[in-house]
């Protein structure tokens, strides 16, 4: 083993253990990694044109095209309307609903980007959910499942399949094309959709009563009360903010109702009298500021909603998605209460709800929040990126006159690419530039539909796949890994990639664990005399086979919290569909391609 070797393998334990704790973010991992690699030059093997290349590969150009044109078609409303189609015609059938939910998420994960299909069908699944009768926690992880194995049907389903090809292009000379491996998927999708039918419905849990509202699910019903400010009340004069210093127990100004209009803490410089103000603190400090002012209207958290007619506050839920502005940052340091007229009721982190100090807790991709704001306010949560409705709250304004426009521009990318007319990439951006030209797209949404994290992620990942080829650190593994081939038929080898890379994926990421992974499967299928493509196949489907735990994918972490799901959850559903995907991907690379 040389110096370069263990240089490169430090570097790749270092990734390896920010990407697991989560210490800094995943694109910034990438990032520091990139950086890490060309300051240890000498070792590495790494130029800067080199490190940089992850921002020029055909990989992440695409990826940027393809997040743009999978806006464009979410801003047509066209797979909603799909959805709601398909809604009112499963009725309140378990069985049907999950039906319909992974047919919909699996055939449309192929064809566009599978992160903003969850987005867009969680709050339709929810509504559906609990239009049936259904708790959401039984529909949510098929979703997620379907649109991450939908993903595996063409060359642009998901961003691992792209990078998967980006690298094949840089260390076998050969990319993948479009429709390659759509046999191997479709076998996946249906052997996938087959098992969340008929299995996982058993092991699915309720974690979330289809009749409870918001508040309810949240269970912050009781500590939401109303105090009502007369003239000779020590709240007058007082500042919202340190109305309640004198009491013990954490007590929180949520809201004003000042002349029957409600205003956020954030309007107000001073209490009045004549005030009421919207508190939410525990039992035993409901009943100490009682002690204190005596002032409490008895109002429930339902009437208080109802505080004007003209004037309705509502209380819905919105989750954190990835790429989001308040990922890793308070409600306070992210000003939420300022951006969006809104005051936070209660944080639920999977199967966690988090009431207490609100202002104090560090957001995360996932979570789910519990807001109350005016009811002419919902609509502009609602078309905000940082945020995503958990239930049918806001209303989007979608334009459905271009949805034939839209449609038409992605099938024209898939058939030009398809057809080897155009590069992948090319014809990718030529379909932004269509969309804009055809107004589906704004030129100001451009950059809103483009998850930059991933981006980032893919181009600094890159590099590292660069150096394990450049330092012979993926060959060292590969030889070792060729060692089992003297007693190990090399189907077996080819399916202990899969599971390692599975193990990576539902560790750290997808896209970090294929790029680790290619460049060793290549390496090791050389020196057994394997077929090296098969290897980067089975590597690139298991990048997208993340069913044990929800930081393994995006998607999981987006249905984590709006199903009130616990970790284990994914691994008691996600296992035995793992064990059977394992199986029937190794036989489908290994028959359809060959070893």
């Amino acid at each position: 083993m040389t110096t370069g070797m263990l240089v490169v393998f430090a570097v790749v334990f270092a990734a390896f253990v920010l990407f697991i704790t989560g210490y800094v973010r995943p694109d910034v991992t990438a990032l520091l990694v990139l950086v890490a690699l060309v300051v240890l030059n000498p070792w590495t093997n790494v130029s800067p044109a080199q490190a940089l290349a992850g921002f020029s590969n055909e990989a992440t150009i695409t990826v940027l095209a393809m997040l743009i044109l999978s806006d464009g078609v979410r801003r047509t409303g066209v797979i909603r309307r799909l959805a709601a189609w398909v809604s009112d015609r499963v009725g309140t059938s378990e069985s049907k609903q999950r039906g319909a939910i992974v047919a919909i998420a699996g055939s449309s994960a192929g064809f566009v980007n599978d992160t903003p299909v969850v987005a867009l069908l969680v709050p339709l699944v929810t509504d559906l959910a609990r239009r049936g009768n259904t708790s959401p926690s039984k529909l949510l992880i098929p979703l997620s499942y379907a649109a991450m194995m939908g993903g595996t049907l063409t060359l642009i389903g998901t961003s691992t399949n792209l990078l998967a090809s980006g690298l094949a292009e840089n260390l076998l000379g050969q990319s993948l094309t479009m429709f390659q491996f759509t046999p191997v998927g479709l076998v996946v999708l249906v052997t996938g959709a087959l098992y969340l039918y008929f299995v996982a419905p058993r092991l699915l849990p309720e974690r979330i009563d289809p009749d409870e509202n918001a508040a309810e699910a949240n269970r912050i019903e009781g500590l939401i009360t109303e105090v009502d400010v007369d003239d000779a009340s020590p709240l007058v004069d007082r500042t919202p903010t340190d109305a309640f210093d004198d009491v013990e127990g954490d007590v929180e100004v949520l809201g004003i109702v000042r002349n029957r209009q409600s205003q956020t803490p954030e309007m107000i410089e001073r209490i009045q009298a004549g005030d009421a103000l919207i508190i939410r603190a525990d039992s035993d400090t409901v009943a100490a500021v009682d002690d204190r002012f005596g002032l409490l209207s008895g109002k429930s958290a339902d009437e208080i909603d109802e505080v004007d007619a003209d004037d309705d506050q509502s209380v819905v839920e919105v989750v954190v998605p990835s790429g989001s502005a308040f990922a890793g940052e308070t409600p306070t340091s992210a000003r939420l209460a300022q951006r969006y007229d809104t005051a936070l009721l209660a944080v639920r982190r999977g199967n966690s709800v988090i009431r207490k100090r609100l202002r104090d807790v560090e957001l995360a991709v996932g979570d789910v929040l519990v807001l109350r704001t005016p009811e002419e306010n919902v609509e502009r949560l609602s078309n905000s990126r940082e945020l995503v409705f958990v239930s049918e709250g806001g209303e989007e304004s979608y334009r459905e006159e271009k949805i034939p426009v839209a449609l038409g521009i992605l099938v024209g990318v898939v058939g030009l690419a398809g057809l080897g007319l155009l590069a992948i990439e090319i014809a990718a951006l030529a379909g932004v530039v269509a969309m804009v030209l055809t107004g589906v797209l704004r030129p100001s949404e451009l950059y809103e539909g483009v998850e930059w994290d991933v981006i980032f992620l893919l181009a600094g990942v890159i590099p590292l796949g660069i150096a394990m080829s450049n330092t012979g650190a993926a060959n060292f593994i590969g030889a070792l890994v060729a060692q089992s081939a003297d007693f190990l038929p090399v189907i077996v080898v080819l399916g202990l990639f899969y599971v390692l890379t599975v193990i990576l994926t539902n560790i750290i990421s997808n896209n970090a664990s294929v790029a680790l992974m290619v460049p060793v499967g290549i390496s090791a299928a050389r020196s057994i005399g394997a077929n090296p493509l098969a290897f980067v196949l089975i590597v690139m489907f298991a990048g997208s086979a993340a069913f044990l735990s929800p930081v393994g994918y995006q998607t999981n972490l987006f249905v984590y919290g709006p199903g009130g799901y616990e970790f284990t959850d994914y691994a008691r559903v996600g296992a035995p569909l793992q064990v059977i995907l394992t199986v029937v991907t190794t036989l489908g690379v290994a028959l359809y391609f060959g070893v």
